[in-house]
């Protein structure tokens, strides 16, 4: 029997990148997997083409995880198509870097807005479901910025600690109707993003690895569907950093 076999799971900004590669990983274990990304352009459906040819249902859905009555929406016409939500992916995130003493007002609250009012709003929106259910897991996607934090990158550290404490809160205030809450701190992850670092900053970030390499979106993935099963049945309120040793 596969992992997540039956079990249907949200994931968000999950048209490319780490996200994709969960709901790809989620899709092999037996979830049936309902994406949301702002647009569902060709990247999109490419996406939804590779989750159906692995025989589960899938669809992605526009949606502007940032509004609060878009998420809700959105969240109720999932339930509607899928028939029950036992796994959310809280993965939507934007960068916006810049030194405190130069950040604008609109990065920042850009960057709160997408990576962390996000969570809000879709956890807000399915815990009513997942606790009728009397289960579910919810997924932060962090960062080991939001845990150890990162010169230049205050908005977008600060969004990353918020995804870690609200996960412990969650996990506190729901894990009595049998609901866990979790969040994973990628480390430097090879994506479209950090493959467009010049060679010099790659390589000097992957000095301070102790594997010395970068990590590969399914190495979070790996971990995402070990917290999205039951093997993770009695892990809650964690925050596990995925990031070849970095920070210790």
């Amino acid at each position: 029997m596969k992992l997540l076999e039956g079990k249907t799971a949200i994931v968000t900004g999950a048209a490319r990148g780490i996200g994709k590669a969960l709901a790809l990983r989620f899709a092999k274990e037996g979830a049936n997997i309902a994406f949301t990304d702002l647009v569902i352009d060709e990247n999109g459906k490419a996406t939804e083409d590779e989750i159906a040819a692995l025989g589960v249902k899938v669809k992605g859905y526009a949606s502007n995880a940032a509004d609060f009555e878009q998420t809700k929406a959105v969240v109720d016409q999932i339930h509607k198509d899928f028939g029950s939500i036992d796994i959310l992916v809280n993965n939507a995130g934007i960068t916006k870097d810049g030194l405190m003493m130069r950040m604008t007002e609109q990065q920042w609250d850009a960057v709160i807005a997408v990576n962390l009012k996000s969570a809000f709003n879709f956890i807000h929106a399915v815990l009513p479901i997942m606790m009728r259910q009397r289960s579910g897991s919810i997924i932060n996607m962090a960062s080991v910025v939001g845990v150890h934090g990162n010169a230049g990158q205050s908005n977008y550290a600060a969004s990353k600690a918020g995804l870690i404490a609200l996960a412990k809160s969650i996990a506190q205030e729901v894990g009595s109707r049998g609901i866990r809450a979790n969040a994973i701190a990628p480390g430097f992850i090879e994506t479209a993003m950090t493959a467009a670092l010049p060679d010099n900053i790659r390589a000097e970030w992957v000095q301070k690895i102790p594997l010395r390499r970068g990590g590969k979106p399914e190495d979070i993935a790996d971990v995402a569907t070990f917290l999205a099963s039951d093997m993770s049945s009695y892990v809650t309120g964690q925050v596990i950093q995925v990031d070849g040793g970095m920070n210790m």
